[in-house]
């Protein structure tokens, strides 16, 4: 399938499946997915890592399947393990809580059921219980097992379901089970807001400016390059991508001025001398602080490298992992283009990547981000209010770098009184 045709994990909702060890969360991934991509075993423990699942839930569209280690294993590894099931429960849209019927039936009160129900409410996410192994049991028993569990966490009948994964029940076949997830997070959809399609108009034209260097991937666009496209053919506009240096042509070769041009952040001041001051001009990574963060506030992060305070501490950080180049924009640029601009000789940088992120930035003056491309909405939502709650500015690469060169205002100016609110 062609790279412009997958939906991005990032652009996925995601869907997290929590419980106690061995209440059968992987097997329940595997009905879902419908293929064994868990590890199942009666052996309590088994997943030790999350593993996930890029599939289609319909009416919802592409999803991405967490399985996270169970939350009773008390030992150094299970505490390791509940780090990992934290990770992913912050960057969650839909949640899954799995309970064991089987021992349900028997047990105990046990608070570790109410305190997930308690932090799927605080973090506001749609949620279903499901008691899984319930296929030894008949109807009647089922039902009242189902009602047994819903008082017991305080919740109505419709937030619990009796499942099986091991053979299908009449009154809860995959099928309804999947409709009932699909429901649970209907609303998520009109929530997502596009990159670039609602500031365009059907047959505008798109200048796209996409450097080929030696930190550019061989063979494909990066990804906030594809997902641009799709989202300018997405709304009937005409997308035209340009190195740099074809810029001018592709202008000559236009009847009238594009509606827009977009630049990689890279080639920013490059491209800001060549283009006209009429023409309105962003980079990718800007359309991604507003598609997935605040834009306002990462505006007024960048202004911060304007006034840092002595032997100054910065955090950036990106959101993949990726070989480094020599050209490297976050290690190498960016530490470059700040020194040029402010004449700072005494600034330390640290770096993260991938799922690192300090649960505490307050040790540091600036956090400068990634366009988080590969992170869920919710995972950079999460990030922004670390650094805000330390009361530390953030920003992220394009942003910075439109700053640096004197350009902010011109790559904001598009999206209007977006950016008029106050930021930080």
């Amino acid at each position: 399938m062609s790279q412009l045709n997958q939906t991005p994990s990032g652009e996925r909702i995601q869907i997290g499946l929590f419980g106690r060890v061995n209440a059968g969360k992987s097997s329940l991934m595997n009905r879902l997915a419908g293929q064994a991509l868990a590890v199942v075993s009666e052996r309590e423990g088994t997943t030790t890592d999350p593993v996930r699942k890029a599939m289609e839930l319909l009416p919802l569209g592409p999803v991405m399947l967490y399985d996270t280690p169970g939350l009773s294993d008390r030992s150094a590894l299970g505490e390791k393990r509940g780090e990992k099931t934290e990770e992913i429960l912050r960057r969650t849209d839909i949640a899954l809580l799995v309970m064991d019927g089987a021992a349900e039936a028997r047990k105990i009160e046990d608070a570790l059921e109410a305190d997930l129900v308690a932090r799927f409410k605080a973090h506001s996410l749609p949620f279903i219980v499901i008691i899984n192994k319930c296929e030894e049991m008949d109807e009647k028993s089922r039902g009242a097992l189902q009602n047994k569990v819903a008082a017991r966490l305080n919740l109505t009948e419709r937030d619990v379901v009796c499942f099986s994964c091991v053979r299908e029940l009449s009154d809860m076949p995959t099928s309804l089970l999947r409709e009932r997830i699909a429901a649970a997070g209907a609303g998520l959809i009109a929530k997502k807001r596009p990159l670039v399609a609602d500031l365009l108009d059907k047959g505008d034209v798109v200048i796209l400016v996409a450097p080929i260097d030696e930190s550019a991937p061989k063979g494909r666009l990066i990804l906030p390059q594809q997902q641009v496209i799709r989202d300018v053919i997405e709304a009937g506009a005409i997308a035209m991508t340009v190195q740099p240096g074809e810029l001018l042509g592709a202008l000559d070769a236009l009847k009238a001025p594009p509606k827009l041009v977009i630049t990689d952040s890279q080639a920013f001041f490059e491209v800001d001398r060549a283009l006209p001051k009429e023409i309105p001009l962003t980079s990718f990574s800007i359309l991604m602080a507003r598609h997935k963060g605040d834009l306002p506030r990462q505006a007024a992060g960048a202004r911060k490298i304007d006034a840092l305070p002595a032997k100054a501490r910065i955090l950036i950080s990106e959101g993949c992992t990726h070989h480094r180049q020599c050209g490297d924009i976050g290690t190498v640029k960016l530490p470059r283009w700040i020194a040029e601009k402010t004449g700072r000789k005494d600034i330390t940088y640290e770096f993260t990547s991938g799922g690192e992120f300090p649960k505490d930035v307050s040790g540091y003056d600036l956090v400068i981000h990634c366009g988080g491309c590969t992170l869920p909405e919710k995972e950079m939502a999460w990030r922004l209010a670390v650094a805000k709650d330390a009361g530390v500015a953030m920003t992220n690469y394009g942003t910075m770098i439109a700053h640096l060169h004197g350009i902010l205002d011109r790559a904001t100016a598009i999206f209007g009184d977006e950016t008029s609110r106050p930021g930080q």
